[in-house]
């Protein structure tokens, strides 16, 4: 396994993980994949990490799996193939379950899996440069990497179908306009873009944004308004007993900026 392919850096409480094939435009193999959960696995024990980046070296950020690694399976028992991919699809699940926000920042192609990789990120910032193709029927396959509950629930069920279907590549603008990205900047500006957002969100009390990030999401899949009012008052309750809370609100009186700890 090339352990350069994937690479994890930290600055300050802010990681980046960069994918880093970009001969491959960053089309990740089984191994590469293998290696990402692990870089994954280590930011999620990291309790000094408040945000993560996810992002691709050169001019793509991913083509989704590797074309010729797959040529290489064909001949492959099913139940061997089936194993590899229930190991290597749980990274879609464990960005969904970081605690801590999760930004893709988006440089050029984000195809296939590439694609669902970003949409499983909370907030998607990308480069005017990006584009992003649902490309699976083009080479016979289906959808995964969650894209089949990741995408319709971001762009509603009819667009998630025509892209799906057609496999068309969109530019930024139009993953903006259906809702796809959060934000389109210059390419020259993406990655200070990024990090302004990553560090804005890093300087927030991280013990209530990492609840606030579950309750979007257990709001949106699970609750109706009576449950996700019920789950509020607990949360809330939670959150009003820590000393970030306490912080914030003297900070705020004070008219300082506040210094959470995450307790």
């Amino acid at each position: 396994m090339d352990q350069e392919s994937i690479l994890l850096r930290k600055e300050g409480n802010i990681a980046t993980i960069t994918l880093n094939r970009p001969e491959r435009l960053n089309a990740l193999d089984w191994p590469a994949q293998g290696l990402f959960g692990q870089k994954l696995d280590e930011v999620a024990d990291d309790d000094e990490v408040r945000v993560l980046i996810i992002t691709g070296e050169g001019k793509a950020f991913c083509a989704g799996g590797d074309v010729s690694a797959q040529r290489d399976r064909i001949g492959m028992k099913p139940a061997e193939r089936r194993a590899g991919m229930k190991r290597l699809l749980k990274n879609p699940l464990k960005i969904r379950k970081m605690s801590i926000p999760v930004i893709a920042m988006v440089n050029g192609v984000a195809v296939g899996a590439g694609c669902n990789m970003a949409l499983a990120c909370d907030i998607i910032i990308a480069s005017e440069k990006a584009r992003f193709s649902q490309a699976f029927v083009k080479v016979g396959l289906v959808q995964d990497y969650g894209g089949s509950y990741l995408l319709s629930r971001q762009v509603g069920t009819k667009k998630a179908c025509e892209l799906v279907f057609t496999g068309d590549l969109i530019d930024a603008q139009e993953a903006l306009r259906i809702g796809m990205v959060n934000k389109v900047v210059p390419e020259g500006e993406l990655a200070s873009a990024t990090m302004e957002m990553a560090r804005k969100i890093a300087s927030r009390a991280p013990l209530a944004v990492s609840i606030a990030k579950r309750c979007i999401y257990d709001g949106f899949d699970n609750f109706d308004l009576e449950t996700a009012l019920e789950y509020e008052i607990y949360t809330q309750g939670f959150c009003s007993d820590t000393d970030d809370h306490k912080e914030g609100t003297t900070a705020f009186l004070e008219k300082r900026e506040p210094e959470f700890k995450g307790i």
